[in-house]
């Protein structure tokens, strides 16, 4: 098991309509998450920074397959459609980078 962090930004106007759509994630999105691999999924929001970190168990022996593999599924990508309008791309993302990754410093069971 490997524990992922990431964070993004959020457009402050759009807060609203993104804690709408998380209150009722697609169930085929749901069910690719859990597919890849992907367990005890959170986002968090902090405001007024209008900043997202996620953060997730994942399960899986490949992580960029089971990322490409959810990055081409058909209602995935809708739903990231309608989610990425309200977030924001941070300045210090990669080229290829939407949310970004973070570092695990300090972790206790």
């Amino acid at each position: 098991m490997r524990r992922m962090g990431w964070i993004l930004g959020i457009a402050p106007d759009r807060v609203a309509e993104y804690r709408e759509l998380h209150a009722a994630v697609w169930p085929d999105v749901l069910s690719m998450i859990a597919t890849c691999g992907i367990r005890n999924y959170t986002i968090y929001l902090r405001e007024p920074e209008n900043l997202l970190f996620a953060h997730f168990e994942y399960h899986g022996g490949d992580w960029e397959a089971d990322a490409a593999r959810m990055a081409a599924d058909p209602v995935t990508r809708d739903w990231w459609a309608l989610c990425s309008p309200c977030q924001r791309k941070l300045d210090s993302a990669g080229a290829d980078e939407w949310w970004a990754p973070m570092e695990e410093v300090f972790h206790t069971e």
